[in-house]
């Protein structure tokens, strides 16, 4: 054992005990679908290595699935020395201090575009971000008076999304997917990517000018902020994130002649 060791906690320290929820194609009408139903669960968990396991709750969905809940012990430790962190690489800054870098890094006004791509609906994600009521406690990046924000809302086709931002001289993109079924935010966010490098020159806005492609930042609570440079984007945002912490990534990547100054709150 190379660092602190640990397992999960239910009813006693160390005792291993866990509790997860997943759903199955087994119908639970009958009793004996029950049964099987039942039976199938408790197979799992056994080869998921939970053991002894057993079925705290079962619920029809529909005349095809059924949901579980299943607790159970599980033998395995972590070893919490092989924990891998990904670190913020910039300061978290007061709202003053982030307006201020716009002024003195770029000499202008940032330009921000947000949307919802493709067939995602679920606007509460970037309206948190930009709206001015924010998120958390925080306003959104509409709220900095150096920041001109437009937010184009759901469903935007990615070459519309190209255009506008052309249209609009953006410093940066913000898309946020929630829709993530058959891993539709990462196909989402590699279609941004290829649209933006085929339809716009050059390398991200910086200085006083704006040239060539935007900033990409994706966000959305089944993203791996990992993935940024596997998916072609600059920056991936996960559950969580608050206004505050975008608008400061966003100084930090676009005026790096001011990313030293200031103090992280």
């Amino acid at each position: 054992m190379s660092g602190p060791m640990i397992r999960p906690y239910g009813d006693t320290t160390g005792d291993g005990r866990v509790q997860l929820s997943f759903t199955l194609p087994v119908p639970f009408g009958t009793e004996r679908e029950r049964a099987v139903a039942e039976g199938a669960a408790l197979q799992l968990a056994a080869k998921m290595g939970l053991e002894p396991a057993m079925v705290v709750h079962a619920k029809g969905m529909g005349p095809a699935f059924t949901f579980f809940i299943v607790y159970g012990r599980a033998s395995h430790l972590v070893d919490l020395s092989e924990v891998t962190v990904a670190e913020r690489e910039f300061p978290v800054l007061p709202a003053a201090e982030i307006n201020l870098r716009i002024r003195s890094g770029l000499g202008r006004e940032m330009v921000v575009l947000g949307a919802c791509i493709g067939t995602d609906a679920h606007t509460v994600g970037i309206d948190a971000i930009l709206n001015v009521k924010g998120h958390a406690g925080e306003k959104g990046l509409e709220y900095y008076r150096e920041m001109r924000v437009v937010n184009l809302g759901a469903q935007v086709e990615v070459a519309e999304l190209v255009t506008r931002s052309v249209a609009e001289h953006a410093d940066a993109v913000l898309v946020s997917q929630v829709v993530t079924q058959r891993d539709a935010h990462l196909a989402g966010a590699r279609a941004l990517a290829d649209a933006f490098s085929t339809g716009m020159a050059g390398g991200g806005a910086s200085g006083g000018e704006r040239r060539g492609r935007p900033l990409l930042v994706v966000g959305g609570p089944r993203y791996d902020p990992t993935m940024a440079a596997e998916l072609g984007v600059d920056k991936i945002f996960g559950r969580g994130t608050t206004p505050r912490e975008v608008a400061s990534y966003l100084v930090h990547a676009l005026t790096p002649e001011t990313a030293t100054a200031g103090a992280g709150a």
